[in-house]
């Protein structure tokens, strides 16, 4: 066998081995993170199936469905009480989430540098973010079931019970992915305190989780969108 043969065949098992069997990754990134992708993808069929549902039953009651300016016109605090501001209060929350996205942005970028308290700095008003935007679901939800509007019954103003159905079906689906969102971020904050991606070596657990937290708001956009806007 020719020298070059020889190469040719130490090379070639050398190169899928490297590629498949624990060595350099195919896709150039870390298993954790390449995960965290398959998850968001198939996250997104959960969501888009719940979306595909509403449009379905939207189109087909397009005569009875509501108008979201009048199902929000109510701001869910007491000094508010009375007060008709359409799609104020939603479009706090919305706020709360563009902020808490900017804010893990500059989280990541801190984890890069390998600034811990940088990390935590921005964590800490993230984890606020999705605290207060789950409190604001509530008030919102408590102020529409007080006001008639549950899974199984309508108001004047909603006049059919899908509306109600798919709005606490799938604005509760996306508010448990906030919380869980908040509960990853708390560790997250308190992991980073504690040094243990200093000893790591690695802040890549940041950007990992941070993926999580946009695609929780990214996926808030077409919710608002289909309940709140058309």
């Amino acid at each position: 066998m020719t020298q070059a043969a020889v190469q040719h065949a130490h090379d070639e098992p050398v190169s899928v081995k490297e590629l498949w069997s624990g060595g350099r990754s195919p896709f150039k990134i870390s298993y954790g993170k390449i995960m965290m992708w398959y998850f968001l993808i198939s996250d997104t069929f959960t969501f888009a199936s719940f979306l595909i549902a509403y449009a379905a039953l939207r189109f087909a009651q397009a005569d009875q469905w509501p108008n979201p300016a009048e199902v929000f016109s109510s701001i869910p605090i007491d000094i508010f009480h009375g007060v008709k501001a359409p799609l104020v209060f939603v479009s706090f929350m919305t706020f709360l989430l563009i902020v808490s996205s900017w804010t893990m942005v500059r989280a990541v970028q801190e984890g890069y540098r390998m600034n811990k308290y940088g990390v935590i700095k921005y964590l800490i008003p993230t984890i606020f973010c999705g605290i207060l935007f789950i409190y604001c679901q509530y008030l919102e939800w408590t102020h529409l079931i007080h006001e008639g509007m549950t899974p199984t019954t309508a108001t004047p103003v909603t006049k059919i019970t899908n509306f109600g159905q798919l709005f606490f079906v799938i604005t509760g689906f996306h508010g448990m992915h906030v919380f869980g969102g908040v509960v990853l971020n708390t560790w997250l904050a308190i992991a980073t305190a504690n040094g243990r991606f200093e000893r790591v070596g690695h802040y890549e657990m940041v950007e990992k989780i941070g993926l999580y937290w946009h695609f929780v708001d990214l996926v808030w956009v077409y919710v608002f969108l289909c309940f709140y806007l058309l």
